[in-house]
């Protein structure tokens, strides 16, 4: 068996981070970085505090330009990549259901959550493929098969469709030495989140703290009685794309503190 470095098993590898400037993305880059991995991260905007250790591309990537020049600019600087993690993902839909949704709502939320993905992966792969090595790890969501239709319903069906496509490009490259993984959180407490609740518990004229019992029963419960902490997604991701993790491929891993099934 393969002896393994823990302290610095990532050392020479070069990992990019989308939406990696804050929220789970940033502790999922954070964590590469100190297993020894040079990590570029990309967004649109600047991460609030900037840290010289991790490389930042100002990128749309709900566009197929601001694809392009992440590939471009990373191929360019640093020759390779080794590790990718699809980990942006946002829903901004309004509330009410399947009408309340326009082609507007929909089309732009698959080309962040779906497309941005499959366009990166189009992009890095090649390279990856005649290296014979590689990782690529796509976030998606427990929403894939517990969606919230009144509120993140297009969210929803791109993750689903992102879970699919994951295993098909796994079956496809996984014997070319490329290993994809999804992984599928449930409810994670980000910063994000919390403004969340506090808009639920403005509206609702509630507690921040029943508005969050109140998230947590629109999805079955979460025996675990509290969200996901960024860094606990982070630390499997890091597991993840780890040579100790060499024979895992094809596989969605759901981190949910058990979230119960409302269907």
């Amino acid at each position: 068996m393969e002896q393994f470095n823990y302290n610095n098993e990532l050392s020479g590898k070069i990992a990019l981070v989308t939406g990696g400037t804050k929220g789970t993305g940033k502790s999922i880059a954070e964590r590469l970085l100190q297993a020894g991995a040079t990590v570029i991260i990309t967004a649109r905007n600047a991460p609030e505090r900037e840290n010289s250790n991790l490389h930042f591309i100002a990128s749309d990537l709900s566009t197929a330009e601001g694809s392009q020049k992440v590939v471009r600019e990373v191929l360019t600087n640093y020759g390779k990549l080794d590790i990718l993690i699809n980990n942006l993902g946002s829903s901004s839909t309004p509330a009410g259901g399947f009408y309340a949704l326009s082609d507007e709502d929909w089309e732009s939320t698959l080309q962040a959550n779906l497309l941005a993905p499959v366009r990166l992966d189009r992009g890095f792969l090649p390279q990856m493929i005649e290296r014979k090595n590689g990782v690529i790890i796509h976030i998606a969501s427990i929403q894939g098969k517990l969606p919230l239709y009144d509120s993140t319903l297009p969210y929803a069906a791109a993750k689903a469709a992102l879970r699919n496509y994951s295993k098909s490009l796994s079956n496809e490259v996984t014997p070319k030495g490329v290993r994809v993984l999804t992984v599928s959180p449930g409810w994670i407490n980000t910063t994000a989140s919390e403004a969340w609740l506090g808009e639920i518990a403005r509206n609702s004229n509630s507690t921040i703290e029943e508005a969050q019992q109140g998230v947590m029963d629109a999805l079955g419960g979460i025996p675990f009685g509290r969200p996901a902490e960024p860094e606990e997604v982070a630390e499997f991701v890091g597991f993840l794309v780890s040579p100790r993790a060499g024979y895992l491929t094809g596989t969605e891993y759901v981190i949910d503190g058990g979230t119960v099934p409302t269907i």
